[in-house]
């Protein structure tokens, strides 16, 4: 199932009575549902339930109107967490890890874990067919425990992991068994291509775990869609990051009225791509960049003897050249005693990588409280693979590492450091401080 298409999105009204409840019974938990986007359809045909999200936005059926004002806000309520939760985006993230990802058992166990995080409220009723992670687990791993303690466990990564079993098929059973599959589970066409990876590859055979949640989730609705686009992995994480803060203080502001049960083990966590805001950072400081040089005339005016073809005289054109021969980049190392040989090793090796790309020119400077390491690496030459031996492990002052960069006049800095010393005033040329 594919999203809506936006020319057909339109503000929703739909849902504004279940979102006034939720505020209403509980103002900071359900005020979520006001950090979102809340978009009505124009068919029932356009989504696979009566309300859906695709991990920003939420959609409304027309259907959605027939249902009781409890009903409507169990159904707002669970698409509230799941966007909170970040599962749309998790989905991806797990894809790319594990190249096959079910759209349907995913779907089913990020389900279990909104609808157990909200059976405690009374205010709201979740569609009788909704399944639950204490009844998943009861069923399929013959685990009792109470739900409040399994939420406490399992975010939607592990609990995929654990249900998926899925075996690879023969090529003669491919098309029958997933068609058959893909019936009685109500996967349409799109979730059938997303669960069999790249074309080509033969269906996955459900084993006894997946054919259990399978056969669990038979009855309810699919509710997450496609991601609409791809994110940069910084947006990604500071999005992450914004909502795991914003359902912390939901919840501890709720207290008892909470429509969170704890703050479980699905809270969306934020991992930062340091490797890549590392490059892409390096990347614009040490790009060359060509300027205008009106000391030369351009190519084409030479080419042309700066006159048209008619015989006219031609404006001066300048030439380009390249603003600077070779970018510097000052690398600045914390020997303090706080940073481990193996993750200097490691960030040495990227920004070995990222310079011999670049083909910029590395200042290694290392020290705790003073210089101890002072080098010039020409391009292509680096060798930062391997570093030397560097004595250290005293205080911590960055004034005399960076005054030591200063004096080689770097295009860009990199400082290697957990931040605890003092580094006086800001240099007359970017920092990057990796922590």
């Amino acid at each position: 199932m594919s999203a809506p298409d936006p020319v057909r999105r339109y503000g929703s009204s739909r849902g504004t009575r279940a979102i006034q409840a939720m505020v209403e019974y509980a103002p900071a938990t359900g005020g979520l549902a006001l950090w979102m986007q809340h978009v009505d359809v124009e068919a029932d045909a356009d989504l696979p339930a009566p309300v859906a999200n695709d991990g920003k936005t939420v959609f409304y059926a027309p259907r959605f109107t027939a249902l009781s004002l409890e009903e409507q806000i169990g159904w707002v309520a669970h698409e509230t967490l799941h966007v909170a939760f970040r599962h749309v985006q998790r989905r991806t993230a797990l894809t790319s890890v594990l190249g096959d990802v079910d759209a349907r058992l995913y779907n089913a166990c990020a389900d279990a874990l909104v609808n157990s995080t909200l059976s405690h409220l009374t205010w709201l009723q979740l569609p009788k067919a909704a399944v639950y992670l204490d009844a998943l687990m009861s069923r399929v791993f013959k685990d009792t425990q109470a739900a409040e303690t399994l939420l406490l466990q399992w975010d939607v990564e592990r609990l995929y992991r654990a249900v998926d079993d899925r075996r690879q098929g023969s090529r003669a059973q491919a098309s029958g068994q997933s068609q058959d599959q893909n019936t009685a589970s109500g996967n349409s066409a799109s979730e059938t291509e997303q669960s069999t990876g790249e074309q080509g590859a033969r269906p996955r055979e459900d084993g006894p775990r997946s054919a259990m949640v399978r056969a669990m989730a038979r009855a309810s609705e699919p509710d997450l869609l496609p991601s609409p686009e791809a994110e940069r992995p910084e947006a990604v994480a500071d999005a992450t990051r914004a909502w795991a803060e914003r359902i912390s203080r939901g919840h501890a502001a709720d207290g008892e009225s909470s429509m969170l049960r704890t703050v479980s083990a699905d809270l969306p966590r934020s991992r930062t791509p340091w490797a890549q805001v590392l490059r892409q950072s390096l990347a614009s400081a040490l790009v060359r960049e060509p300027e205008l040089s009106w000391s030369r005339p351009a190519r084409s005016w030479l080419a042309n003897r700066g006159r048209t073809p008619s015989g006219r005289r031609m404006p001066w054109e300048p030439g380009v050249i390249t603003s600077r021969s070779v970018p510097r980049l000052a690398l600045i190392l914390d020997l303090s005693g706080s940073i481990d040989d193996a993750l200097l090793e490691r960030f040495a090796t990227h920004i070995d990588a990222i310079t011999r790309q670049l083909q910029a020119q590395i200042v290694l400077i290392a020290g705790d409280d003073q210089v101890r390491y002072e080098a010039v690496h020409e391009p292509g030459q680096c060798g930062l693979g391997t570093l030397p031996e560097m004595p250290g492990g005293g205080g911590t002052n960055f004034v005399p590492l960076i005054a030591a960069a200063a004096r080689h006049h770097p295009d860009q800095a990199v400082v290697l450091t957990d931040l605890q010393g003092p580094a006086g005033a800001a240099p007359g040329f970017a920092v990057l401080w990796a922590v």
